[in-house]
This record gives structure tokens, sequence and C-alpha cells, in this order.
């Protein structure tokens, strides 16, 4: 790179973005471990928001088709493909999926009639609303299924298997932040009564359960914890979890090699002799072989992996917030919105039906809806609102569950709508 091209203005505008990448998750950290505001908000929440300012004050967008595009398009480009990957292990490792067995009866039914839910507000919209022009509307409906059933992991890694043009995820988490937000605000600020009054039901638990979940149930605020995160009785357990989060993403790529070396994926039409990765293997053999790490109690016990993962979660939030264009939106695109509209409207509905069928308790009903459409850090917070600390392992294990079950769900969507 010639010095001229270096002290560019457009270049230290690009230099000074990317670092804006990186400074703002640290930011929004270390606000997060002094104020109860933010804490309440959550960090994906003002992640987003500072990367939807940085685009809405033009810093994200340059010249068309200059040097300085293409370089930043290559950065961004990269930041995404690699920041998810990394996150999915480093996320899951502290997953102990046992307590699925273990926490209140009604959950199975909670997150079943949940997850069922969102893929059928995902198919029906894709059938009533696909011919509204939706752009990629079958590749909407499956990352919409994995946001709102485990979370931005799960959405941006379905985008990369499905090849999703980085404007258009730019424009449906904007569009899913700017409706879902709401929701979530109205649930905190009183909605759960609502939820009481309609589905009085108690959950249904003997005595020594009851004894069980109090010994498992985590502190409120230890779901999203930074203090300590980079201390030096951590900093070892933390490498070591990064470092098998990195041979993960080495195995994975290897074993995509491997498919496209064997034949079995789709040859590049240009160039056969180029090979062709398949995102959809990478991102499933990472997910697997990370949620079988968990059953080891070592990996589990790995300090501050959830917060690690939580960390490159909250720069792919800006990188893909900041892809926002205000210009892109037309009457095609803001069918997306209307997408999302009708996915939220008939999940939240249906699955209310099926918790009053079943009689699932408006608190777990309600707490069900906020891990599965918001992702587990936004559990704590609904749970406190509520003061009913005794539906917090349930959200968390909801949530959790969610984030494992969200990618292949999506994938299955896509399956079935046939644009996998």
């Amino acid at each position: 790179m010639s010095e001229e091209l270096l002290f560019d203005p457009q270049m230290l505008r690009v230099g000074l973005t990317l670092a804006l990448y990186l400074l703002f998750p640290l930011l929004i950290i270390a606000i997060f471990k002094r104020k109860a505001w933010m804490q309440r908000c959550g960090t994906v929440v003002a992640a987003y928001i500072a990367g939807l300012l940085m685009a809405l004050t033009g810093l994200t967008h340059l010249e068309p088709d200059s040097m300085e595009e293409m370089v930043f398009e290559q950065w961004q480009t990269m930041i995404m493909n690699i920041a998810v990957p990394i996150a999915i292990p480093l996320m899951l490792f502290k997953c102990d999926f046992l307590l699925w067995t273990k926490a209140l009866p009604k959950t199975i039914i909670a997150i079943a009639t949940g997850v069922l839910s969102v893929a059928l507000a995902a198919l029906s919209g894709y059938w009533l609303l696909g011919e509204w022009h939706i752009p990629y509307a079958g590749k909407v409906a499956a990352m919409l299924t994995g946001i709102y059933t485990g979370g931005t992991m799960n959405f941006n890694a379905l985008g990369t298997i499905l090849s999703i043009d980085k404007t258009v995820m730019g424009l449906v988490l904007a569009f899913q932040m700017i409706i879902t937000v709401p929701v979530l605000f109205s649930i905190i600020t009183g909605g759960y009564k609502l939820m009481r009054r309609l589905l009085p039901y108690q959950d249904e638990t003997t005595p020594a359960l009851r004894r069980q979940q109090r010994q498992m149930e985590p502190p409120v605020q230890e779901v999203e914890n930074y203090n300590d995160i980079f201390t030096r009785e951590n900093i070892l357990g933390e490498l070591a979890a990064l470092g098998l989060s990195i041979l993960f993403f080495v195995i994975s790529v290897a074993a995509a090699y491997l498919a496209w070396w064997l034949g079995w994926t789709p040859k590049n039409a240009e160039d056969p002799s180029q090979p062709v990765i398949s995102e959809l293997i990478v991102i499933l053999v990472i997910t697997t072989l990370s949620i079988a790490a968990s059953f080891s109690r070592k990996v589990r016990e790995l300090p501050k992996t959830f917060e690690m993962g939580m960390f490159f979660i909250l720069i792919f939030s800006v990188v893909v917030a900041s892809l926002f264009d205000w210009h892109a939106i037309s009457a095609e695109t803001w069918g997306i919105g209307v997408f999302i509209l009708w996915m939220l409207f008939f999940s939240l509905t249906l699955h209310f039906l099926l918790c009053r069928l079943f009689h699932v308790s408006g608190d777990l009903y309600t707490i069900s809806i906020t891990a599965l459409l918001c992702s587990p850090p936004f559990v704590p917070p609904v749970v406190g609102a509520m003061g009913n600390k005794k539906v917090l392992i349930s959200g968390i294990v909801i949530g959790l569950v969610g984030y494992a079950v969200g990618t292949y769900l999506g994938v299955g969507v896509a399956w079935l709508l046939g644009v996998l």
C-alpha cells in the first residue's frame, strides 16, 4: 500500500471505523459493568444502536466503487466471517444441557411450543407474504427463524450459509430491532402482569425438585458477568477456551474442504479446481463439536467463555448494524418489516394458545418468549422486573437450547422453502 494511499483521508476514515468496531463493544461492556440502565437495555441492543448510529451518520458509507470502499467491505466481510464461528463454541461451552432434564416440568413444553410457533410463523409468512416481492423471502424466513429461536449468532450463521447480501442482512437486523425492542420494553414495563392473568397456572414441581432448582439457580447477574474477565487468574483458562474454539473452526473448515474434495458439495462453476468451502458444513460442524464439548465438565468450567463469546457477538452486531443503508429502503424492502411483524404476531399468539392448552404459567410463557426472541442475556432483566427468580433457570435453559437448535431449525426452514 503506497504512502499516498495510507494517508488518504478516506483510508484514515476506514481505519477509524474499523477501530470503532472494536472500541464500541469494549465501551458497552465497561458501561454494562457499572450502570443498571445498560444492564436493563442489554449489550446486544446497545451494539445495534452503535452500529446504526455509525450508518446513519454516514461514517460507514464511502464513495461507491472506490478503492477505499472495496478495502472497507473486505474488512467488514472478514470480521463477520470470523466473529461468529469463534463465538459459537465460546457461548456453547458453558451450557450444561443436562440441566434440561432437571428444570421445571413445564419448561420442555414451553420451548417445544415456542420453537414450533416460530417455525410455523416463518413458513406461513413466506407463503402469505412471499408474493410481496420481499428480497430473498425464503432466506429471510430462515434467518428470522434462527434469530427468533437462538439469537444473533444463529442469524449470522444462517446468513453465511445462505449467502445473503450484506445490505439485506443490515436491513433485516434494523427492522428486527425496531420491531422487537418495543415488545421487550412492553414486557418489562408490565406486560408480564397481563400474562399472569391470562395464564393463571402454577408450575407443577415437587418439594425435592424445588430444592434442587434452588441449588442450580445462578445469581441473576451471573448470566452475563464481565467482572474479572481479563484477570491473571482467568487468562490461562480463557486462552485455552479461545484456542479450543479456533481448533473447532479449523476442523470445520477442513471438513468442508474434504467434502469438496470428495465431490459432496458443488464445484466452482468458473474454475472447478478452485476449492469451495461450504458455509453450511462449517457452521453445522462447529456447532455440533461445541455441543459435544459442553458435556465435558472441564470445558464447562473454563472461565468467562460465555462473556468472551458475547464480545465477538457484540463486534459482529456493531458491524452488521453499520451496514444499514437508509437509501436502500423502498416499497420492496418495507415488506421485510411486514414479514417480521407477521412472525412476531403469529408466533406469540400461537405460542400463547399452546401454553394455555398445556397450562403453562404466565411467568414461564413470558420468560420463554424473552429467551427465544431476545436470547439468554435478556432473561435476567425480565426476571428482575417480574420479581420471580424461580423462572430464571428455565429461561436460561430455554435460551441456551435455542442457541443450539436455532441454526439447525433455520436450515430446515430453508430446505423446506427450497432456498438451500
